[in-house]
């Protein structure tokens, strides 16, 4: 009954994981990509101040003046881009997801060659294809203890007449930085194609080696050229539930995006974009401080599974996530989550659910208090016997 885009995409298997534990409390959860802390009080009262005041109308399709203004001067303090990013590169969207979506909506047609960084989180992959796209998988691989990109393989895999080239970095299972001088390498390439580069960022502030933000390319582009960065307030922020994104791109593009935007969701609402004013404005403490507790529960997940026989992990360069393997059980990935849930009540993402190349591997979203950090890891232990 669907279209036949859509016949071919899998249903989520975190989702199929986690329905197998439903009606149990003894499970701890390290299955999704988000923290166990609430969104900040100072954010959500901004949510509900903008409620009190009535801001429960519609409004610009791009986003309220204020929070473009504030998503603009905030990338400009951060990158301290070469040419100032303007309001008029900047689009509020109702999510990061959502970003994604319009960018492909906008851009992919049936049959255009899309080129996409894996393992990945899956509606990185599943967006074009639903648009009729082909996408062509560049997988990471795990060597010497570090995921790595072979960047030739990436620039042979977008040829003249692709139409994008997608990373994720940080990424999403894996933690893995694409270095600066691959970013630079790849931009060039794209220009020199005509080839769309769309870097999806939500992780740009969670990077574990003392910078600001990870490498990338967002300062060296002019505001015409083909290149987007979708981001969103849900990491940096701890603002999972309210939904709110971005994208920056050329000013043609946000342009026609409103009527893409309007045919979608209308406009992201009022009160939530108040909150991502509030979040801008006083957040730097907030964000350097998720850091840093990410950070410490990394290094101890990853000290304690290196105690574990039969344990292969590469420690994170960024994001929120261990993807690790279990020596003699790295088959199935999906069964081995059914069985951690079943036989300890341990919740893991498996590989499998972030591509064929996750295949073997299971994610640990380690933003989590150090105490369920602690369990998780002696429950593994019982499991692994």
């Amino acid at each position: 009954m669907l279209r036949r885009s859509l016949d071919t995409l899998p249903a989520s298997r975190i989702r199929e994981v986690a329905n197998a534990a439903l009606g149990r409390d003894d499970v701890l959860k390290f299955w999704f990509g988000e923290g166990d802390l609430p969104t900040p009080a100072f954010i959500r009262d901004a949510a509900k101040a903008a409620l009190d005041a009535g801001e429960t109308f519609y409004n610009h399709n791009l986003g309220i003046g204020e929070l473009r203004e504030s998503i603009a001067g905030y990338l400009n303090r951060l990158h301290a881009p070469q040419i100032p990013i303007g309001v008029d590169r900047v689009a509020v969207t109702s999510s990061g997801v959502s970003a994604l979506s319009l960018v492909a909506q906008s851009l992919f047609d049936p049959g255009d060659r899309v080129a996409i960084v894996t393992p990945v989180w899956p509606n990185v992959t599943a967006q074009p294809r639903i648009m009729g796209a082909e996408v062509v998988r560049v997988p990471l691989a795990c060597n010497a203890g570090r995921w790595t990109l072979d960047l030739q393989r990436l620039l042979d895999a977008a040829p003249p007449g692709t139409r994008a080239v997608v990373v994720n970095s940080p990424n999403n299972p894996t933690g893995w930085v694409m270095p600066q001088d691959d970013w630079n390498v790849l931009l060039a390439h794209c220009r020199r194609h005509g080839i769309w580069l769309i870097a999806d960022d939500p992780y740009e502030r969670l990077i574990f080696d003392g910078s600001a933000h990870a490498p990338g390319v967002l300062a060296q582009v002019d505001p015409d050229e083909r290149f987007i960065s979708a981001n969103t307030f849900s990491k940096s922020w701890t603002m999972t539930g309210f939904r709110l994104g971005w994208l920056v791109a050329p000013r043609r593009f946000i342009a026609d995006l409103a009527k893409m935007v309007e045919f979608n969701t209308s406009c992201a609402p009022t009160f939530i974009q108040r909150a991502g004013i509030t979040a801008i404005k006083g957040g730097d403490a907030l964000i350097a401080e998720t850091r840093a507790r990410l950070q410490a529960s990394r290094d101890a997940l990853v000290g304690q599974l290196a105690r574990l026989r039969g344990v292969e992990c590469a420690p994170p360069e960024g994001a929120m996530y261990l993807f690790f393997r279990l020596q003699d059980r790295s088959d199935d990935s999906l069964a081995c989550a059914k069985q951690l849930v079943a036989q300890v009540g341990l919740g893991l993402a498996p590989g499998v659910a972030f591509g064929p190349e996750g295949e073997g591997y299971l994610r640990w979203c380690f933003a989590a208090q150090r105490s369920l950090i602690d369990d998780g890891v002696a429950r593994l232990a019982r499991f692994l016997g």
